[in-house]
């Protein structure tokens, strides 16, 4: 029988003072059995961080969500869907290959990758080459102390206040709080 994701909850507060977007968000956050709670809080993160693009590049009009994760390679780990059903914003984490990257740029006008932990800036040297070619692509890096910091914020239910500031998120809640500088690789 096959073990069944962990659902999590979390009340999540944006204030992006960068791009003046202000709002609440009920989230559920289903964790794949092979999940780790870095990479889900990274996930977590990754949506605060371009919550904004609903109203910038929606219009208030579309969907901000998270995929399926590791149990569909073919689905983004958190998606902005505008009301046509077409994909503005694809967001993956961690270390994936080039190939599940371009496919992900057929498919979306934006692409954005955040890649963690202390193998990403092993991973990168063997990546930087084979996804130039990808224009949609963003990548960015966070810094290796922040993954581990989130996952000590995980709980089954999550009060969370995340403010963007001048390029950095804070995300604060019970548990302390952590901040977020990504840094552009490409």
């Amino acid at each position: 029988m096959a073990i069944k994701s962990t659902i999590f909850k979390a009340s999540l507060q944006i204030a992006d003072i960068d791009h003046s977007y202000y709002a609440d968000h009920a989230l559920t956050l289903a964790r794949h059995p092979s999940e780790t709670d870095e990479r889900m809080m990274v996930r977590l993160v990754a949506l605060a961080i371009h919550a904004h693009e609903l109203q910038d590049t929606c219009r208030g009009d579309g969907t901000l969500a998270f995929g399926t994760g590791l149990s569909d390679p073919d689905d983004p780990d958190v998606s902005l869907t505008d009301f046509t059903g077409r994909k503005r914003l694809w967001i993956e984490v961690g270390q994936p290959e080039d190939k599940p990257l371009a496919k992900a740029c057929s498919k979306a006008d934006a692409v954005v990758l955040y890649a963690f932990g202390s193998a990403a800036d092993v991973w990168w040297r063997g990546m930087a080459t084979k996804v130039t070619r990808l224009d949609r692509l963003q990548v960015w890096r966070l810094p290796t102390e922040v993954a581990p910091a989130l996952a000590q914020m995980a709980e089954r239910s999550m009060q969370l206040q995340a403010t963007v500031q001048e390029g950095v998120l804070t995300l604060s809640g019970e548990r302390g709080s952590v901040a977020v500088e990504p840094i552009r690789w490409k």
